[in-house]
C-alpha cells in the first residue's frame, strides 16, 4: 500500500491537481459571493421588477444542472461564439479555467443569495423600521444595518455552500481543467491496477479540504451569532 502510494505520488502531480482545485474554489467563491450578494439584495428589494428578476435567477439556476452551465460557458460562449475572458492571447487551458470559474460562480451564487436572504430574515423588522425612522433610505439601511447582521446569521449556510463548491469543482474536469478529478480519470485509465489506492488518495484529499472549512464556519457561526 505504502509503496503503491509512493509510486503514484512520484508518477503524477497529485499536489498540483489539488492546488488547481483550491484555485478554482477560491476564485469561484469570490465570484459567487459578489453575484449572490447582488441577487440577495434584489430578492429583498422593494422594487417589484428587481424582486422578480432575483427570484427568476435563483429558480432558473438552482434547477439547472451545474454541468450544463459549465458546458454552456466553455463550449457555448467560448468555443462556439468566440467570447474570451481576459487577453485574446490567453491559451485554451487558461480560458477553460476562467470559464469554469464563471460557471461555478454563477451556479453557486444562487445558493449564496438564498443563504443571505435567510440571514436577512433573521434581522428583526423593527431594526429596519428604526433605520428608516432616522432618515436612512433602503440602500443605507441595508448596507449599514441589515446586511452586516445577515452575513453573521448566514455564516453556517455559507459554509455549507463553500463545502459544496469545493466538491463541485470536479465538474470542470469535463472541459479539460486539470484539477483533482481530471487527474484521477487519467490515473485510473493508465493505472487501473491501483484503483483502490487512487480512490483513497482522492477521497482523503477532499476530506482534508472540506473538513477544516466545516470546522471553521461552525466556530465562526457560534462566535459571531447575533445575540437577541
Amino acid at each position: 500500500m505504502i509503496d503503491d502510494l509512493r509510486e503514484l505520488l512520484a508518477e503524477y502531480d497529485i499536489l498540483g491537481a489539488f492546488w488547481m482545485t483550491i484555485k478554482l474554489t477560491v476564485a469561484a467563491a469570490v465570484g459567487a459571493l459578489l453575484i449572490g450578494t447582488v441577487v440577495a439584495i434584489m430578492r429583498v428589494s422593494p422594487i417589484k421588477v428587481l424582486r422578480a428578476a432575483g427570484t427568476a435567477y435563483v429558480t432558473l439556476v438552482r434547477n439547472t444542472p451545474l454541468t450544463l452551465i459549465v458546458f454552456f460557458c466553455a463550449f457555448g460562449l467560448y468555443i462556439t461564439l468566440g467570447y474570451r475572458l481576459g487577453p485574446e492571447s490567453s491559451p485554451i487551458d487558461v480560458q477553460n479555467f476562467r470559464w469554469g470559474v464563471l460557471g461555478l460562480a454563477v451556479y453557486h451564487a444562487a445558493f449564496v443569495a438564498e443563504a443571505l436572504r435567510s440571514g436577512v430574515n433573521t434581522v428583526p423588522q423593527g431594526q429596519a423600521e428604526a433605520a428608516r425612522a432616522i432618515g436612512l433610505n433602503f440602500g443605507s439601511s441595508l448596507t449599514n444595518v441589515v446586511l452586516p447582521q445577515a452575513f453573521r446569521g448566514a455564516i453556517a449556510p455559507l459554509g455549507n455552500v463553500l463545502i459544496a463548491l469545493i466538491k463541485n469543482t470536479t465538474v470542470v474536469a469535463t472541459i479539460g481543467v486539470a484539477e483533482a478529478s481530471y487527474l484521477m480519470k487519467g490515473m485510473i485509465e493508465f493505472r487501473a491496477d491501483l484503483i483502490y489506492v487512487i480512490f483513497a488518495i482522492m477521497a482523503t484529499g477532499f476530506v482534508i479540504l472540506t473538513l477544516p472549512v466545516g470546522v471553521l464556519f461552525t466556530t465562526l457561526s457560534r462566535r459571531l451569532a447575533v445575540r437577541r
